[in-house]
């Protein structure tokens, strides 16, 4: 057990969901916060309440899908703490388009956040977590970094993506003997706006329709039921445990042991059942 107490620790997308609810289950366990969004407003209120809970805190207006900007802010957050602990790399937007129908606006936008806003983090911050000596990186795929759903291809393949990166880097950081810890995050139904917002924005752009509506509605009535400090809470215990993966709620745990029993027979019984599983995160 490592505690995360007296840890520098980012987190990006704080000013809402699970990214705000990080921060402040951090802030309660005594951590020093570094965290970002693109949304100064979010990010302005989340701080506030941080603050009031007695954490130091640096914020920054930052857009993961970025790479010069996030470079530079791994180097300006060094240079605030004079170290690096921790990286939580939760900045996500969800998506909805089929292979067939999807723009290829989508898959560039959506790739750019959930995919290479994780990878840009992880490299940015990666050479000073190793060199703190006790360092732990934290990536949030989803319940779709396991289980395909239809429907949601850019958004699935980012987050099966973020899964076989971490993954990867746990296998490297172990093979190293780097004083890292790796840990993949897969939230299943999460109570946070993330449906709204992926319909808003589709319906800005005029690509939603009434079933997107309509699917919208089912994920905030009916799947997106965790709340999200609950969330927040099992995923810190997760990394102060050394746990190399975290499933976040029953339902995940459910599909990731159907996918892993009948890999050949999920995507049948998804058709059958509409593919309305559960939200992603």
């Amino acid at each position: 057990m490592s505690s995360v107490r007296d840890k520098v620790t980012v987190v990006t997308g704080a000013g809402s969901g699970i990214g705000r609810r990080l921060a402040l289950e951090l802030a309660r366990r005594g951590a020093r916060l570094a965290i970002s969004d693109v949304n100064e407003t979010g990010l302005t209120e989340t701080a506030d309440q941080a603050k009031a809970l007695g954490a130091e805190v640096h914020t920054a207006r930052l857009d993961v899908a970025d790479r010069d900007a996030v470079v530079a802010y791994a180097a300006a957050v060094e240079e605030h703490y004079g170290v690096v602990h921790q990286v939580y790399n939760n900045a996500g937007i969800a998506s909805s388009g089929t292979v067939l129908d999807g723009e290829w606006s989508e898959y560039d936008t959506v790739l750019g956040i959930n995919l290479f806003g994780v990878i840009n983090g992880t490299k940015a911050f990666l050479p000073a977590i190793v060199r703190s000596g006790d360092g732990h990186v934290v990536n949030v795929s989803s319940l779709n970094g396991i289980m395909a759903q239809p429907g949601m291809s850019a958004y699935c393949t980012a987050k099966f993506g973020v899964r076989g990166f971490t993954e990867t880097l746990r296998a490297e950081m172990l093979a190293s003997g780097a004083p890292v810890g790796v840990t993949v995050v897969h939230p299943g139904g999460v109570k946070t706006n993330i449906a709204t917002a992926a319909f808003e924005r589709g319906s800005a752009a005029g690509r939603t329709t009434a079933a997107d509506e309509a699917r919208t509605r089912t994920y905030n009535e009916k799947l997106l039921k965790m709340p999200a400090d609950q969330a927040a809470r099992i995923i810190v215990d997760g990394v102060e445990g050394g746990k190399p993966r975290v499933l976040v709620g029953n339902d995940a745990k459910f599909v990731d042991l159907f996918v892993r029993l009948v890999p050949r027979f999920y995507p049948a019984a998804l058709v059958r059942f509409g593919g309305k599983v559960l939200g992603g995160s």
